[in-house]
């Protein structure tokens, strides 16, 4: 498995891998959720790529950008268990040099949901994504349906611009209890784990009312936010029925 740093590298690289190359972009401190996206890159594609890079673009002033956890030796040997071909870990001065002034934004897509409630996180997302396309040039990419208007977003931005691959996104990966797995589940203490599955609870109840015919979607916002509303310790920011 090859760990490069710089672009120049990733390139060289690039050049040698000849046939399809499936690539699967990270922020690291991975977990089964980003492996079942390089199983599938490796199964689909001659080679395999993953990036690592904590993106200080698509953090707000006031996130977590500095406490984000970070674990490269443990990250490494996953994806060398992995069959791994190329790991890119750039640093943030080779993504994002002295004068860099480029972005690349999505218009209404990204204006709603998640990108109104964290303003400039999608501009930065799509202007590393499109900058890591360019780089890697991968034939496809593989997303989790975890974050879903993410995907959304960087599929209309390949669409849009033309860009010579295929996105694919994979079911999200859960716990037994139905927590999605994230990187971020670290943050929670014993009571906010707990806590946390009202989300899958209520996802549930919107599949069982649509399984029974229920046809409203303010109907069936309104009886997820019920059940979310029973847990002190969750805030609803938004819930969305979208198709």
């Amino acid at each position: 498995m090859n760990v490069v740093n710089t672009i120049a590298e990733m390139r060289v690289l690039r050049r040698q891998l000849a046939e399809t190359v499936g690539f699967v972009p990270t922020m690291g401190f991975l977990h089964e959720g980003h492996l079942s996206l390089v199983r599938q890159a490796r199964d689909e594609n001659a080679s395999v790529i993953v990036s690592i890079f904590v993106n200080p673009t698509q953090f707000g002033p006031s996130e977590d950008f500095e406490q984000y956890p970070r674990d490269t030796e443990r990250d490494l040997a996953f994806l060398a268990g992995e069959g791994t071909d190329v790991v890119f870990m750039p640093s943030a001065a080779e993504m994002y040099p002295e004068r860099f002034d480029s972005w690349v934004e999505v218009g209404e897509l990204t204006r709603r949901l998640e990108g109104a409630i964290r303003p400039g996180h999608f501009r930065g997302v799509t202007t590393v994504v499109a900058k890591l396309f360019n780089i890697v040039q991968p034939t496809r990419a593989y997303f989790g349906q975890k974050d879903t208007q993410q995907a959304a977003v960087i599929r209309k931005m390949t669409a849009d611009l033309d860009m010579n691959l295929e996105v694919i996104t994979l079911p999200t990966v859960r716990e037994p209890d139905g927590l999605a797995m994230s990187s971020r589940n670290t943050y929670l203490d014993p009571e906010q784990r707990r806590a946390a599955t009202v989300l899958y609870r209520a996802l549930s109840l919107a599949r069982e009312l649509r399984a029974r015919g229920e046809s409203n979607a303010g109907e069936i916002r309104r009886k997820m936010a019920e059940l979310i509303q029973q847990e002190p310790l969750a805030t609803i920011e938004y819930i969305s029925v979208a198709d």
